[in-house]
């Protein structure tokens, strides 16, 4: 069992607070016949998201058995075969057995007697939605072998444009009527535990160590150029995204591995779940065939020798207790995919113990190493310039001190280094020889800011090309950790995060200004990993007063992103610059966020300019 796998079964046991007693009896081949005042499925579900009768016994609920987990939150499937004509009230639902491994087959035709619960995934004080179970189960088994109710097949025709209806308050959308024409989630919960169905659907987010991948059965929503689908607003969700797990043992069925524009093809089919990491979930008892498409992997173009290079990389917690393939397929992709830019801004650079905390700051090692292998690999010898945050000060894994740092070519780039840089000492910008001129470099932007607590702070260093300043700002700003989700009860959801970020950004702004003040013909190169999308208020932030603009936007719609997120394919890694470099080639190089085997989740960028 995975570890996200563990937490789930955990959080499903804290939440039902019950001892699950499972009871499981036979009544033979006889058939079953419920009476009128029996409670049926869809009286358990009722046309809301919480069940009428949550927190009652309810007596043997007749249903066909359509699925079976037998690991992480135990439990199985029941599908009512006498449907009512509400098609807001689901006729399936989560029978959950606790500790105890379900008993019962698939085609089982069963009554179940128990309690009804609401279970949240991770917990009552999140943003996700409730899921309805049966628990504390006792369990008839009237006959085996049935056939299975008809799966729902979700397609374009069925899932509404619009994704969620509006729901702020205590309660978000859970105490509203369902909707199921109106709004995909609604569709979605009216479906809630019943068999569903979708066929020949285009993979948008490649699979997982967890055994799960994203298709997309709407094809013509937001395609990306390669195959995702492109997150370009708040107000587009992308409806039809759908996650895919499988019910299978993974040791007897390894889950296949997908690439992002691969086909699920054929039909795969099982219960319709809900959980904390992407809502709801085919968990499929029977799954398609991968079709590989054989996505390959983006190299760009070589800079011209009057073009400046500057690349940016998230290389995602990177020290040299690392395996020696991560740091030779990351050198390759600086070498050869990235084409040896000039400069380079590294996000996720670990100290030279990686997560060991014993007070280890320095990470001179863990970038020797890189600029080894990218030698290796064919690049240059690059050379390197950072500062040592102050221990346990800048957030990401414990003890691995996270921090930007920079690689440039000497044979191509002077770093113009002015010491007294620090964990704790601004650099400013002053003006020297009638230009705009950074007091320390490398030096950090504005570290005592709070908006920079317990995160990154921004790394700035002065580069000449070709006798040229060229000022590079990187940046990786605090992560969207605790905002409520795409999925979740409360609609629009909360990103509480942001605020971080938008004080981030103002600092950043502020601080580029100053140059601007000083020199308006400043080239400034703000970059690296922004945590938030071209879109957002934080990018407002960043480029307000037109200090800076997104280059995000030289690219076409279906090229804009740089991580694929539960389906979405989404930028989070930026490039600005300042107004003076006002021609330039901008390209999102995708290397790992569309494929199952990636060297770390982001895409890098490269921006090309003549100083």
């Amino acid at each position: 069992m995975t570890t996200r796998q563990t937490a789930a079964a955990l959080c499903a046991l804290t939440a039902a607070a019950l001892t699950s007693t499972l009871l499981i009896t036979s009544a033979g081949a006889a058939s079953h016949e419920p009476t009128a005042d029996e409670v049926r499925i869809h009286d358990v579900q009722g046309s809301t998201r919480i069940s009428p009768l949550a927190g009652e016994e309810v007596r043997e609920v007749a249903g066909i058995v359509t699925g079976v987990r037998g690991e992480g939150s135990r439990g199985f499937w029941i599908q009512d075969e006498e449907p009512d004509d509400d098609p807001a009230t689901s006729e399936g639902v989560f029978v959950y057995t606790g500790k105890e491994a379900p008993a019962v087959l698939v085609g089982d035709r069963v009554r179940v007697s128990g309690t009804v619960a609401e279970y949240r995934p991770d917990g009552e004080d999140s943003g996700n939605q409730s899921l309805t179970q049966i628990t504390a189960p006792e369990v008839t088994v009237d006959s085996s072998g049935n056939e299975l109710p008809d799966p729902v097949r979700l397609d374009a025709r069925r899932i509404p444009r619009a994704y969620a209806p509006k729901g702020g308050g205590e309660g978000g959308v859970e105490d509203r009527e369902l909707r199921p024409r109106a709004f995909a989630l609604d569709l979605y919960e009216s479906l809630e535990g019943m068999n569903v169905e979708v066929r020949d659907s285009r993979v948008v987010g490649p699979s997982t160590s967890y055994g799960e991948l994203w298709v997309t059965v709407t094809p013509r929503e937001n395609p990306s150029a390669r195959g995702g689908s492109v997150y370009g607003s708040y107000r587009d969700q992308n409806a039809g995204r759908l996650k895919i797990k499988s019910l299978a043992d993974p040791d007897e069925n390894p889950f296949p591995a997908a690439d992002t524009g691969d086909r699920l093809t054929g039909r795969t089919e099982g219960p319709l779940d809900y959980d904390e990491f992407g809502g709801y979930t085919l968990a499929a008892a029977e799954l398609g065939k991968v079709e590989r498409r054989g996505l390959e992997r983006e190299r760009t173009r070589p800079q011209r020798r009057d073009e400046l290079a500057v690349a940016t990389y998230n290389v995602e917690n990177l020290h040299p207790g690392n395996d020696a393939e991560k740091f030779e397929r990351l050198a390759r992709g600086i070498a050869r995919d990235l084409a040896a830019p000039d400069i380079v801004a590294l996000e996720e650079i670990q100290d030279n113990n990686g997560p060991e905390d014993d007070g280890e700051t320095a990470a001179d090692r863990t970038l020797e190493t890189l600029i080894e292998a990218i030698v290796d690999a064919g690049g240059p010898r690059y050379e390197w310039r950072g500062i040592d945050p102050e221990d346990k000060a800048d957030g990401g894994e414990p003890g691995g001190n996270i921090r930007t740092a920079f690689l440039f070519n000497p044979e191509r780039v002077t770093a113009e280094d002015r010491p007294g840089g620090d964990a704790t000492t601004p650099t400013a910008v002053e003006r020297r020889d009638g230009r705009a001129s950074l007091t320390l470099s490398p030096g950090r932007v504005d570290p005592a800011d709070e908006a920079w607590e317990d995160s990154r702070k921004p790394l700035a260093a002065q580069f000449a090309f070709r006798g040229e300043p060229v000022i590079v700002v990187a940046n990786h700003f605090s992560s969207k950790g605790g905002d409520e989700p795409l999925h979740g009860r409360f609609q629009p959801p909360n990103r509480v995060s942001e605020t971080q970020r938008l004080a981030q950004a103002e600092s950043v702004n502020s601080f580029v200004r100053d140059a601007l003040k000083i020199d308006r013909k400043a080239q400034i190169v703000v970059l690296g990993d922004i945590n938030d999308f071209e879109f957002s208020g934080t990018t407002k932030a960043l480029t307000a007063g037109g200090a800076l603009r997104s280059t995000a936007y030289a690219l076409p719609r279906d090229e804009r992103y740089t991580y694929v997120f539960q389906g979405n394919s989404q930028i989070l890694d930026q490039t600005l610059v300042s107004p003076a470099i006002r021609r330039y080639d901008y390209d999102i190089v995708h290397t790992n966020a569309e494929f199952a085997d990636q060297i770390s989740d982001h895409d890098p960028q490269v921006l090309r300019f003549r100083p």
